[in-house]
């Protein structure tokens, strides 16, 4: 670890994201809660990638809670942009599952990670459906407000459940062919559409696999830290490429480790 980041300043920063990440997820949900959908001034960033006022106001409220207190670090956001400096970098998505905000679907969260010389050292993932704050300090383990959390004890393929996201950079066909390839070996899958919280969902127990084959950094580093140190194995490409221009993401229960070798090979993980 950079010598700038010992033990007590990671501490430091992970109490502070912490808090921060569940004060703007509480306020982010009560403004969606509150608001007439038509005043979240939506655009479009592209096919099925939108932004909102929501989304800005968040990532705006995260920058300041975070930089006030550590302001030597540099910030990394998918709204505002940034880029990763020699220090620590925060790499923050401030409402992951935009689309779901959106339409009142309560599968999002806000997803906040720090990154020090190539590694993720913290991760912290608000949970808008629970109201919950997922977090994970490297070689810590994960928590789920404040308690211990682990991944499933899953053997079996015919009692798995996998969470499969899609992203419209990649091959529409091989997403079906994967989904019926684990189908075909007894696997109950789904969508959900918010990849830090499918992460979450891996770490506590609840999904046996998330994969995707292309994310932003700032959608997978926080939770895939948080699956990873609840006993996940997880696959993805170096944190510094993440950084430049994303890549695939692995995440799945031990136990299973022979069911999901293939789509490793099929990242050359």
């Amino acid at each position: 670890m950079n010598a700038a980041f010992d033990a007590a300043a990671i501490r430091a920063r992970a109490g502070a994201a912490i808090t921060v990440a569940l004060d703007v997820g509480r306020e982010t949900a009560r403004f969606r809660r509150d608001s007439d959908p038509r005043s979240l001034a939506v655009e479009n960033k592209g096919l099925q990638d939108f932004v909102t006022i929501a989304d800005r106001r968040a990532e705006q409220a995260i920058r300041d809670g975070l930089l006030s207190r550590f302001p030597d670090d540099t910030f990394m956001g998918e709204e505002s942009g940034g880029r990763s400096g020699e220090g620590g970098t925060w790499v923050v998505d401030p409402i992951d599952g935009t689309t779901n905000y959106i339409r009142g679907f309560r599968h999002w969260g806000v997803s906040i990670a720090f990154v020090v010389g190539g590694e993720v050292e913290i991760g912290v993932v608000y949970d808008a459906a629970g109201d919950k704050v997922f977090h994970a300090v490297r070689g810590g383990g994960a928590f789920k407000d404040g308690l211990a959390i682990h991944v499933a004890a899953t053997a079996d393929p015919a009692n798995a459940l996998v969470i499969l996201g899609h992203s419209r950079k990649t091959s529409f066909d091989d997403y079906l062919a994967l989904s019926k390839r684990l189908h075909e070996r007894g696997m109950d899958y789904r969508r959900m559409g918010a990849a830090a919280i499918d992460l979450v969902r891996v770490a506590e127990g609840a999904a046996d696999l998330y994969y995707e084959r292309h994310l932003n950094a700032w959608d997978m580093l926080a939770g895939a830290l948080i699956a990873e140190e609840a006993g996940a194995v997880v696959a993805m490409p170096p944190v510094d490429k993440l950084l430049a221009q994303g890549g695939p993401v692995i995440a799945h229960s031990p136990g299973l480790a022979g069911e999901f070798a293939f789509i490793l090979d099929i990242e050359g993980l």
